[in-house]
């Protein structure tokens, strides 16, 4: 799970610095609020990364998802992309626990079979 996660944060927080990037031009928020939110948002994904097993970390990168979505209302093209990344996460800790079920068992069965 965690290098599916992980690689969907990385991706987030690009994201993030492109649309801080646009905000800044096309939006009425200040080039200074825009940086303090999108450095905040950037730093929690990169931060996310790292704890990605600990408890709650999943929890809050769907917190950080519905952030992101919300940031459409600075900058509407967010929706769209945010609902995409949101969709990535999802896709990310679902498929990330069956691989890491699939792993385990396969790990168990190694040790089975080298015990026999």
């Amino acid at each position: 799970m965690r290098t599916l996660c992980s690689s969907t944060l990385i991706g987030e927080a690009l994201l993030i610095v492109f649309a801080a990037l646009v905000a800044m031009r096309l939006s009425s928020v200040s080039t200074a609020t825009v940086w303090i939110v999108s450095g905040i948002a950037m730093a929690l994904c990169i931060a996310l990364c790292g704890m990605i097993n600990r408890p709650g970390a999943v929890t809050t990168g769907w917190v950080l998802q519905i952030g992101l979505i919300a940031s459409g209302f600075v900058l509407p093209t967010m929706f769209a992309l945010g609902a995409v990344f949101a969709g990535l996460w999802w896709c990310s800790v679902h498929y990330g626990r069956k691989v890491d079920e699939f792993k385990a068992a396969r790990a168990a069965a190694e040790a089975a079979a080298a015990q026999a």
